[in-house]
Formats: C-alpha cells, structure tokens, sequence
C-alpha cells in the first residue's frame, strides 16, 4: 500500500513580520553610511508593520512602503533607496521570491538594500524541512543562506555586482560609478592635519585662505585639481599657482607628516584596487572623479595602480608572508598562532596585513560591533570576535565569535552569550594604538596586575573561572580599573602576599 503524499503546510508569511523597538539593521547602516539621507526618497519593500517608515517619518526622512498583508493597499511606488529588508527568506515560492527581488529593483532608482537571514544555530530544533528552506513552530517560512549564496542569487537576478555591507545585508547601486566609490571609500583610514610648529609670519598671515586647501590635501594625500577646491581662484590670484601655496604651508609644518599622509592613501587605493580583482577590477572611467584624481596623483596611472595592487595581492596569497607580518607587526597582541587588533586599529596596520582582513570583509561586510579581529597565522583564517564591554569591563568576556576560512569563504559561527566559563581578555592596551581613548587606564590596569603577580599564570587566568580563582588567591578584587584587597582577606595572607610583592620589585 503507497502512503499517502503529506500536504503541503500553509505559509503563513505575515507571521515571520518583526515589531522592531528601532530602525532595522539595514536602515541603520544606510544612514551611517550616508547611502539614505534626508534629501533622499526611501520606499521599504515588504515593510510588515511599518515600523522603519514611521520612525524615519519622524526623523524626518521621506519615507513610505508596501506590505501585501499588513499594507496592501499602498502604492508601490520609485525611490532613491528601496528595501527589501528580510522578505526573500521568508517567501516559500522560489518563482515569487524573484518576482519580489525583481520588482524592488524596478522601483530603486539609486541603491536597493537586500537583506536576508544567513545564520542558524541549530536546524533540527522543531523544524520541518519544506522546499529549500524550513517551516518554523510560527507557521512561516525561513529560507536561511550561505553569505556568498545570497550575494550569488541576488547578482544572477539582477546582473550586478552587489556589495556586501554586512553579514546577509547587500547595497546594490545602480549607477556603477556610485558603486565604485562606495567601496573605496569603505578603505579610507583616517588621517590627522599635521601640526602647525613654526611660526611664519607669511602662513599667518593667509592661514584662513589656506584652511581649505590645508583640509583638502589632509583627506587626499594630494593637491587638488583647480575644479575640486571651491576657493582655488582666490589662491591663484595670491599665489600663482595651488603648489606655492601650499609650500607655504609647509614652511610652518613638518613635510614628513604630509608624505606619510600621501603614503596612507595610498596603502588606502591599493587595498581597494587589490580586492577589484575577486570581482571585476571597474574600468577607469566607472571610477569617480575624485578616485581617478587621486590615482592620478597618487601613481601616475591606473595601469601601474593596477599593478602594484595585484602585487601586494600576490603577496598575501603566501602565508608565510602573513605569518611574518603577524610577528613583525608594532600593532596588536601577538601570541605563537595568532594576531590580536581592536577593529580600530586594522587601518593603522601594514597594507598586507589591512588586506588580509579585507578579503574577508570583501565577503562578509565590515562587521558591526566586532571588537576584535583575529589574524591566524597557521591557516588562511580571519575571525571576528564581540566583547561588548571591551571599554568598560577591566575583563570583559567573549561573547560571541565569526570565523571565515579564506579558501572557501566558509563562517562559522560560535556563542558564548550562555557559556559558564567564557574567555576572557587581559592586558586591553596591548590590542589597540596609544591614541586610543582609554589606551591609558588599560595600560594602568596591567601595570598594577603585574605587580600584584595576577598575569604570570596564563595559562589559567584566560577564562572567567580561572581568572576569578586568580584573584581568590590573591586576595584581590577589581573595582572598576583597579585593583583592591579584599575586605574579607585573611590579614597574615595580605601580609605574606605584600611580602611577595615588595620582593618582585627588587
């Protein structure tokens, strides 16, 4: 007797819509990252409840959407920036799934963001399998992707090249030259105006009409071409030309500052030009005026930018060269198998170093509230580590950890939100650079634990246990910063350990 065929279950899609307290993570990050402004229209796609449309209203964005349960009988109409934010993972039907891609598409005028759930702890927990997807205990459909699935079907759909923001967010631009400086810009470090340190009557006296052209060559590493500084005539009627006013300007400061500026954006263009080459390297002309400019400037040319980019791209291909640069490098906690950076500190390291970690950012975004970035020096391996109180916990314990393997571009992922025994970090100043806003009452911290002898066992102190063991045995506590006796210690034990003490300093 032939069993009976299962019924497919009725999706009910309108039950996997979120009631967000704030903006949803794709919104968030087009805001910071200037793509969704308040000169720019916004239309969300599938908007369930609406609550993105009427906080951005309120925020004072142009904003409005279409849900086909909860607002069915909106228009679905063109806008600058439209998103399609969780709806492709929700849809059972493949062929309605890429009408709903397809359809955002045609309304975006500007940047469609697609995002989609990528991650899942555990697929068996009370889940039936049902198409290429699974039905959760809620009755809804979740369609859960690999990252580089979800940027391959959405660029097959399309035909673009989207860009990974985040993990499973996707900005995709329709005018190529937008997109192309949207990824430059994404490897832009930050650069400091140097120091004015002689006193020249002839800088003083033009100081505030050199300002800008003092600013412009802070964030170009270059002169700026007679079009791109808005008070150049002003100049030229002074100076004659934009490079007499600007030795001027290094009469007062140091040339070595500038040089090191140029030399920064240039590691800046190489680590974008480098990661081209995984997609499409873009042809000069889909390069803004301003990226062209500064390679212009910068190289000579885009053949030879091009060619020291796939260089330095060949270089890191060696793990031994990694591995060296790992051991070598000022920045960051070096440890036998590994490199430790705060993810503040990635734009100050070597430019091998800065695209190591971009050819796993090329894949997965930069990630939002990572902390750490782990350089393996064993393997083509990056991981991302969260340590959400980094800045206010003395040790702060992991609590979640993303790896990408470089070879497949597989990520994996591990929570330690629950674990009883977490790691934990020591010596916080040793991740990040000395400018870095709490760098001192880190480093003092650490002083005061070396003295009181808390560090020497490391082997047992790096999880939360072990730590607390540590400082059981010292008759220590940590209050805030610094560390204190313990009101309940045995005062002969105080004694015995202070004896301790005063000999480690001799």
């Amino acid at each position: 007797m032939v069993a009976p065929v299962p019924e497919a279950p009725e999706i009910e899609r309108h039950r996997a819509a979120i009631v967000r307290t704030d903006l949803s993570k794709p919104v968030r990050l087009a805001i910071e990252s200037a793509t969704l402004t308040k000169d720019t229209t916004f239309f969300d796609y599938g908007c369930g409840h609406g609550g993105d449309i009427q906080r951005l209203g309120k925020q004072g964005y142009s904003s409005t959407g279409w849900d086909p349960h909860y607002q069915p009988d909106n228009s679905r109409i063109p806008a600058d920036v439209v998103n399609l934010g969780y709806v492709i993972n929700v849809i059972e039907d493949q062929a309605e799934r890429r009408e709903a891609l397809l359809k955002a598409w045609e309304l975006t005028q500007n940047v469609l963001i697609v995002a989609a759930q990528v991650l899942i702890d555990d697929r068996a927990s009370g889940q039936i399998a049902y198409g290429d997807g699974i039905v959760t205990r809620r009755n809804t459909f979740q369609k859960y992707y690999e990252q580089e699935e979800l940027k391959a079907y959405i660029d097959q759909v399309l035909s673009v090249d989207a860009i990974p923001v985040d993990l499973g967010i996707y900005f995709v631009f329709r005018d190529e030259t937008q997109a192309e400086s949207f990824r430059a810009s994404r490897f832009r470090s930050r650069t400091t105006t140097p120091r004015i340190r002689l006193s020249i009557k002839r800088f003083e006296d033009y100081q505030e009409l050199l300002a800008p052209l003092i600013t412009f060559v802070t964030e170009r590493g270059r002169l700026p071409s007679k079009t791109e500084l808005p008070n150049t005539p002003e100049i030229l009627e002074e100076f004659g030309t934009l490079r007499r006013a600007f030795q001027v300007i290094l009469q007062a400061t140091n040339q070595e500052e500038w040089d090191a500026i140029a030399e920064k954006r240039c590691q800046d263009l190489l680590v974008y030009l480098a990661l081209t080459k995984f997609s499409h390297r873009p042809k000069f002309s889909y390069l803004g005026e301003t990226v062209r400019n500064d390679i212009k400037a910068l190289f000579g040319g885009y053949q030879q930018a091009c060619a020291a980019a796939d260089l330095m791209l060949l270089s890191v291909g060696d793990t031994r060269v990694i591995a060296h640069c790992c051991q070598h490098s000022s920045i960051g906690k070096r440890l036998p198998n590994a490199l430790y950076v705060h993810i503040s500190a990635i734009e100050a390291l070597n430019p091998q170093l800065r695209l190591y970690e971009g050819c796993a950012s090329r894949t997965i975004g930069h990630m939002e509230g990572a902390t750490l970035v782990k350089f393996h020096t064993k393997q083509p391996k990056i991981s991302y580590l969260f340590y959400p109180a980094f800045d206010t916990e003395p040790h702060p314990a992991l609590h979640t950890s993303m790896q990408i393997d470089l070879r497949d571009l597989q990520v994996t992922y591990r929570d330690y939100d629950t674990a009883e025994n977490p790691p934990i970090l020591h010596r916080k100043e040793t991740f990040v650079t000395p400018d870095y806003p709490f760098y001192e009452k880190f480093a003092k911290l650490t002083r005061q634990e070396e003295n009181w002898g808390l560090l020497d066992n490391t082997r047992t102190i790096g999880t939360r246990k072990g730590w607390q063991q540590c400082l059981l045995e010292h008759c220590a506590e940590l209050q805030g910063h610094r560390v204190i006796w313990r009101k309940d210690a045995d005062p002969y034990r105080i004694k015995l350990l202070q004896s301790a003490r005063r000999q480690r300093r001799h």
